[in-house]
């Protein structure tokens, strides 16, 4: 356990994407929302809504990938086993999302209380996924967090395992999968009951859902990192 304490302190050492770029990405976002939601004129009392919070979701799967990709081999050189890194790795993952959706639960709050920051803006308060009370805000956006740093990960151990071109592969198989999932709803004409679904899905459902997909993620991430070669 001390091994994967250390690993996971060493990854938060990396400052730059586990803190800068995210975070960066974040501010420019939020910057850019407002200066066009106050030269947009005539909203007759409607907020504001940009979907730009998506921009710290995205950032945090590049960051997954990073966090394998560049450490392990300096891990694997000073002795760490590929299970250990990976272990510490996704303690530290689980930590910056804890943290990070505390922080956006924050902002939503300062967001509420001063009237969308005086614009009726509605940057972090996105409807249906974080609306609700502070705890379940907070929980889903843990939930979000971890599973883009989970699936960031795959990425990494991908590069590792089958270089640059066993990662084009990857993505293109996640392309052609999410691609066969769309033309069989429309074969089978069924897209009413894909929507019914997630309308009448609440958002402790999906919490629940995207909870399971990280478990999924991390736990065949561990079961195939030690085939990783450096």
């Amino acid at each position: 356990m001390s091994t994967r304490i250390s690993v996971a302190r060493t990854q938060l050492t990396d400052r730059n994407i586990f803190v800068v770029q995210p975070w960066l990405i974040l501010t420019l976002d939020f910057l850019i929302t407002v200066v066009i939601v106050a030269d947009y004129p005539g909203r007759h009392g409607q907020a504001a809504y940009a979907g730009a919070l998506a921009g710290i979701y995205v950032v945090l799967i590049v960051t997954g990938a990073l966090s394998i990709s560049r450490q392990l081999p300096f891990a694997l050189a000073l002795g760490v086993s590929r299970r250990s890194f990976y272990a510490g790795t996704a303690l530290a993952a689980l930590a910056v999302a804890a943290v990070y959706g505390l922080a956006l639960t924050v902002l939503q709050l300062i967001e509420r209380a001063t009237g969308g920051w005086g614009l009726n803006l509605d940057f972090f308060r996105v409807h249906y996924l974080l609306a609700g009370p502070w705890y379940l805000t907070w929980l889903t956006s843990f939930t979000g967090l971890a599973l883009m740093l989970a699936w960031g990960t795959w990425f990494g151990i991908i590069y590792r395992r089958w270089n640059l071109t066993g990662l084009l592969g990857f993505i293109a198989a996640q392309v052609a999968a999410l691609t066969a999932v769309l033309l069989i709803i429309g074969g089978t004409h069924d897209w009413h009951g894909v929507g019914h679904f997630f309308t009448t899905l609440t958002i402790g459902g999906l919490t629940g859902l995207l909870a399971a997909l990280a478990v999924v993620l991390l736990a065949g991430g561990y079961a195939i990192v030690r085939r990783v070669t450096v």
